[in-house]
Parts: structure tokens; C-alpha cells; sequence
């Protein structure tokens, strides 16, 4: 049980780290008051190029993979190894370094996936990801579509019953977190993103 209450401890505040802010200011720019707000990849890339997004998305990924991947070797119990994995999710967008007011969390689910699924059915789950992305060019929606598969994936793939109820956890907090998004997209005023070489 200490290892659990430990490895949730860590989860969290390993989540927390924000490194689109970090990242943004050592460019001296405070990525919350720029573009959407958010201090996720996809602000980043509109405020600082590519390069730079995509450092961040593979931090926030790497958020994830780390206290999940240390769940599998050191606990026994599927709820156990699920309540570890939701808490860097939790921490991305709740960091308290932040006032609470973090990123969507969609990277950081990620890493969760590449750890918890195996590679053929994450990679069909980022195939999609990637061509509503191709089409729409509106990040939100293809992240919002991709989790929505997420608790059928993860009963059909392992039928437990707590990485089920993991899956419908990130799928609920992630479209919580973007109710912002899916308002903009009813009324077509969601920005898009187009992935530009940065020049700094």
C-alpha cells in the first residue's frame, strides 16, 4: 500500500511540472497570455514554432509513461496500476504551481496508452488522431475524438474492469477540459494549427 500512496504522489506532481510555461519563459514569453491560453503543445507551437511544441509534447508524454511504466514493476492490482496512471493526467491539468489552471492533458494520456496498449492498438489510435487532424486541422477535435474510443479500447483489450473505468475517466476529464474548444468549434471560430518551421 505505501508503494501505491507513493507512486500516486509522484504521478501527481511529476504531472504538474509545466513545461510549456517553463519552456516559454526561458523564451521570454509567458505562454498564458498568448494565442489560447493554454500551456500545452499546441499553444507552444503557435507561439514559438514547431521545434519547440514538439519538445514540449514529448515531455508531457514522457509525464505519463514514467509513473505508469514504475506502477506495472512495483503494483499488483489493475486498480491499483489505474489509479497511479490518472494521476499525471490530474497533475497536467491541475498543477498547483499554477493556480490549478494547467494544459488539456492530452499528451500526457498519451504516454498512459504507449505504456497500458499495446503498440498495434495505440498506433491505430494515433493513425486516426492524425488524419481528423490531416483534414480538420483543429487539434481539439481530433484529441476529443481519439479518447472517445478510449474506454471501449481499454475493455476490449485487457475486459477489466478498472482500466474500463480508467478509460472513461480520461475520456469525461479530457471533454471537460474542452468545453472551451467545443463551444468555438459549434460556432466555427476554433483556431487552426499549421505546423510551421520556427525561425527562433
Amino acid at each position: 500500500m505505501l508503494d501505491l500512496i507513493l507512486l500516486i504522489i509522484f504521478g501527481y506532481f511529476l504531472g504538474t511540472i509545466p513545461f510549456g510555461y517553463l519552456i516559454s519563459r526561458a523564451k521570454g514569453i509567458d505562454i498564458r497570455k498568448v494565442g489560447s491560453g493554454n500551456i500545452g503543445a499546441t499553444n507552444v507551437i503557435r507561439a514559438l514554432g514547431t521545434k519547440w511544441g514538439l519538445l514540449v509534447a514529448v515531455l508531457d508524454v514522457l509525464k505519463g509513461i514514467i509513473p505508469v511504466y514504475l506502477a506495472l514493476n512495483f503494483l499488483v492490482f489493475d486498480w491499483q496500476i489505474a489509479a497511479v496512471a490518472i494521476t499525471p493526467v490530474l497533475g497536467h491539468i491541475f498543477p498547483v504551481w499554477l493556480g490549478f489552471k494547467g494544459g488539456k492533458g492530452v499528451a500526457t494520456t498519451l504516454g498512459v496508452l504507449f505504456v497500458l496498449l499495446k503498440w498495434k492498438i495505440l498506433l491505430l489510435l494515433l493513425l486516426v488522431w492524425f488524419l481528423v487532424l490531416a483534414i480538420s486541422q483543429i487539434s481539439s477535435f481530433s484529441n476529443l475524438l481519439m479518447v472517445s474510443f478510449l474506454p471501449l479500447v481499454f475493455w476490449f483489450s485487457s475486459f477489466s474492469l478498472a482500466y474500463f473505468i480508467l478509460g472513461l475517466t480520461l475520456f469525461a476529464l479530457i471533454w471537460w477540459v474542452h468545453r472551451e474548444n467545443l463551444k468555438r468549434i459549434k460556432e466555427g471560430q476554433e483556431p487552426k494549427i499549421k505546423l510551421r518551421k520556427s525561425t527562433q
